[in-house]
């Protein structure tokens, strides 16, 4: 049976790869954006209800999730795919470049979550897929903004997830790695300090050793995730995110276990046991 779709950031990307998988096989989306998406809408007419929505106004959101489930009947499948990276050091993020982060990374999909729950609650089930990063478990210099953002969803999706499976609704956190998508043109870059000018040239290097994967390739998979009857967690997309957390959680492992007679003296005494 055809699903309805309700997808964040649907002009570009892998938002865009997302849509154009889905209609492509017959599915039916309300695909949101602050673009307009006439493309969309000529290819593919009435199996499309284009939105136009800015995540960070939450009664707008309320509003398109609730057109979106007026004009189809249903909504299966909430993609909050909307998001930007805000990068810099931490000494040199504004306090304005940050909130507008968490706005666009954090808020955007509270907001669409609030608003689809009621309806996916009432007919009995549906998924959401928060698209966070492969930067939402393990983080790197320049990037405290983003990955705040990410880190934020990952620990809000996680609790979700637990929250609503009794109303046998599924949410998935996919972490991407880097795609051939034009994501760097809507990255915003806090006001450079020299000081950090090491950072930046080291990142350079260590970007152009990356693979980079193809939106069309995430589109397919993602319809795979949304097909499936049980649906993990998390899941990266992409080759490199499960090698970094392999390492990065191994180090975590080690540093907790070397102190973990810190961790047992912070405890303080343990009352003793009444005798029998």
């Amino acid at each position: 049976m055809s699903k309805v779709w309700f997808v964040t950031g649907s002009s570009r990307g892998l938002g865009r790869s997302f849509v154009e998988a889905a209609l492509s096989r017959g599915d039916k989306v309300a695909a949101t954006a602050r673009k307009p998406l006439d493309e969309l809408v000529a290819a593919y007419g009435d199996a499309v209800l284009p939105l136009a929505l800015d995540v960070t106004d939450k009664s707008a959101v309320f509003e398109s999730v609730r057109r979106a489930k007026e004009h189809f009947g249903r909504l299966d499948v909430i993609v909050n795919n909307a998001g930007y990276g805000l990068f810099g050091a931490v000494e040199e993020l504004s306090e304005q470049e940050l909130r507008d982060q968490l706005e666009t990374n954090l808020f955007g999909p509270l907001w669409v979550v609030q608003a689809a729950l009621p309806h996916l609650r009432e007919q009995g089930g549906g998924h959401i897929i928060q698209i966070s990063s492969s930067g939402g478990l393990f983080a790197m210099p320049l990037g405290g903004g983003y990955h705040a953002s990410k880190w934020a969803l990952e620990g809000l999706s996680e609790s979700l997830a637990q929250e609503v499976a009794g109303f046998g609704i599924k949410v998935t956190l996919v972490e991407p790695s880097l795609y051939a998508t034009e994501a760097a043109a809507g990255a915003v870059n806090a006001e450079a300090d020299p000081r950090y000018d090491g950072f930046r040239e080291s990142f350079a290097e260590f970007a152009k050793t990356l693979d980079v994967g193809d939106p069309a390739a995430a589109g397919r998979a993602l319809l795979k995730l949304a097909d499936s009857d049980d649906p993990p967690l998390r899941v990266f997309f992409g080759t490199q995110g499960n090698q970094i957390v392999q390492q990065v959680y191994a180090d975590r492992l080690k540093t907790w276990a070397d102190w973990q007679d810190l961790a047992v003296e912070a405890h303080g005494p343990t009352p003793a046991t009444p005798a029998a």
